[in-house]
């Protein structure tokens, strides 16, 4: 009588796999990526590492003029109103140009992705043909219509300019997000009894999430750095955006200009934006992704 010996079964999972080793092939393949990328982060970087450097190494004539600190950042500070209103003036012309382009924008590319109405794809191509106007053109006309309007030499006129200038693109950003999403889910939700706006309130919102905050970033990046808006439409010192300050810091008495303070003010500007799409790039890629992917 013969007995059969029982082997326990080891499933090869996943995780029990090992690694597959690195070979002299895959390292010849993946060296001309890594160079290349490597060469592209020192070529980004390399110019905000030595800006900020510089921001606290000593400099003839500056703020700080032995050694190593943030004389030159006390410098910034106290320049004309101070660092802390033209900080707070670029916050207030950003976070209004974020909160009226994601407003406009999702409305509009909700429309433009659900709807079916005469003259749509018109009506788009019209929205989209704003890019191809020189940005340089209706500043001058826009000038004269804001002052018109009450609202020369003001940060909510030159945030309704920027706005302006971000719906073309964030509208058509919102409607590829929206078509990316299958109509099922709204459907679905106006069978439960959902309006369209509610059904775009509790179900489309949430899904498309990633084009909101590409939207949203893409336009405060684009307001909180914009110089040439607020140069034409701001005459008031106190009323200056921090890229202008940081500008009219460089025009200094019988032509000496301090490097340490204006680079000391181009960190301050900016270190909002780095550290924004440090904590935002997964869903600002994705955005990205979805409409190339849709496209």
């Amino acid at each position: 009588m013969t007995s059969t010996t029982l082997q326990p079964t080891v499933s090869r999972t996943p995780s029990n796999r090992a690694a597959p080793p690195t070979t002299l092939a895959g390292v010849a393949i993946r060296t001309p990526f890594w160079v290349f990328s490597g060469a592209l982060a020192v070529i980004f970087l390399f110019p905000l590492v030595w800006t900020s450097v510089k921001s606290v190494s000593p400099h003839p004539g500056t703020g700080q003029v032995d050694g190593w600190g943030f004389g030159n950042y006390a410098t910034l500070a106290h320049y004309q109103a101070g660092i802390w209103q033209y900080l707070a003036n670029s916050a207030f012309v950003s976070g209004l140009c974020v909160l009226l382009t994601l407003l406009i924008s999702t409305l509009g590319g909700y429309a433009f992705a659900r709807f079916r109405f005469p003259g749509r794809n018109a009506l788009f191509m019209l929205t989209l043909a704003i890019l191809m106007v020189p940005y340089a053109t209706l500043l001058i006309p826009l000038y004269v219509l804001l002052n018109k309007l009450g609202l020369g030499n003001s940060l909510v006129g030159v945030a309704l300019v920027l706005t302006m200038f971000q719906l073309p693109f964030s509208t058509f950003m919102m409607r590829i997000s929206f078509e990316s999403v299958p109509r099922e889910l709204d459907e679905a939700a106006l069978v439960d009894g959902c309006s369209s706006f509610s059904a775009l309130w509790r179900v489309l919102l949430p899904a498309v999430r990633p084009g909101l905050i590409t939207v949203g970033l893409f336009a405060f990046l684009a307001a909180w750095n914009d110089f040439f808006a607020p140069l034409i439409l701001i005459n008031d010192t106190n009323k200056m955006t921090l890229p202008l300050a940081v500008s009219n810091l460089r025009v200094q008495v019988q032509g000496v200009i301090d490097y340490g303070a204006t680079e000391a003010g181009v960190v301050v500007l900016a270190l909002p934006c780095i550290v924004l799409f440090l904590l935002l790039q997964r869903h600002y890629v994705r955005g990205f992704m979805s409409g190339a992917l849709k496209g």
